[in-house]
């Protein structure tokens, strides 16, 4: 693991020298802070900072979400749910728009697919990788709820979402100046789209996913835009106001809740066995079959 100085470092190429202030990610805020008042103008708009792609896998039925600070002169960008199998789509797109790729983060140690993100780290000279400490997987840098996670002006709120699996986060765009609005939450497979992720693995518990949503997503905006990790059924964005309107579990009280999440019965996930030892370690795994002569 990288220690948060060598974090600081990292990030301060994209920075003025300013020492940092004491928070529980200090550099990561502060790096934040300094460019809102650099970039301050009346003319200024978010639309024309943030550059965003929804992308997305047709085996595993995962998007992936590519965010860049379009109005910075290094275009740093990040991927969010990178799948192995789509990395060099994903690297093409980042040259084509000039961006600078500098981190690949996870919601969570996926099950279905191998992530995307050993696979890019080989090809990608200095990204970092990035997943919260409660998942117990390697990787870079670890986060935790509270944390923000920043690309040029922009950054990305860190909150604890488990019950899906352990470590599960959601990941929401920042609520202050020069922040994209309506803001965006990156929310896994803790909520999808009319739906939710299962929690009958990986140490999932429906009662705390029914908690998580409750108390981390349902209580953002309600016009906050949410992107699932995966969808299966056609759609691409919801908001917090559908979701608590019409998501067919979720607006249950949370013993009926439990019921229905007990008595999905649901088929054993078939990539499981080989997806989620790779992820624990960064899908470094699969890259080495990949790069093996």
């Amino acid at each position: 693991m990288l220690s948060k100085f060598k974090f600081l470092k990292f990030s301060a190429t994209f920075s003025a020298p300013t020492p940092p202030q004491k928070s529980s990610f200090p550099q990561i805020v502060t790096f934040t802070a300094k460019f809102g008042s650099r970039m301050g103008s009346a003319s200024y708009t978010t639309s024309s900072k943030l550059l965003f792609r929804q992308l997305f896998e047709k085996e595993s039925s995962t998007y992936t979400y590519l965010l860049a600070d379009a109005s910075h002169p290094d275009k740093p960008a990040l991927l969010v749910d990178p799948v192995d199998k789509t990395v060099d789509r994903d690297i093409s797109l980042v040259k084509e728009l000039g961006l600078k790729l500098i981190y690949a983060i996870n919601t969570h140690v996926h099950a279905d697919h191998v992530t995307g993100t050993g696979l890019l780290k080989s090809k990608v000279p200095g990204l970092k990788s990035i997943i919260s400490k409660a998942s117990n997987a390697k990787a870079d840098l670890f986060v935790e709820p509270g944390d923000k996670i920043c690309f040029g002006d922009l950054f990305l709120e860190v909150r604890a979402t488990p019950g899906h699996t352990q470590g599960c986060v959601t990941y929401v765009t920042g609520d202050g100046p020069y922040q994209p609005q309506p803001r965006m939450a990156f929310t896994g497979d803790a909520l999808l789209i009319r739906g939710c992720g299962r929690t009958d693995f990986q140490g999932g518990s429906s009662d705390q996913l029914y908690d998580s949503v409750h108390s981390q997503i349902f209580t953002l905006p309600k016009d906050t835009f949410l992107y699932p990790a995966h969808d299966y059924k056609g759609f691409s964005v919801s908001t917090v106001a559908e979701e608590m309107q019409y998501n067919p579990r979720l607006t249950k009280d949370k013993e009926t809740f439990k019921n229905i999440m007990s008595n999905l019965n649901l088929s054993y996930p078939k990539m499981i066995d080989i997806a989620v030892p790779a992820n624990m370690v960064c899908g470094l795994q699969d890259v080495e079959a990949k790069v093996a002569p």
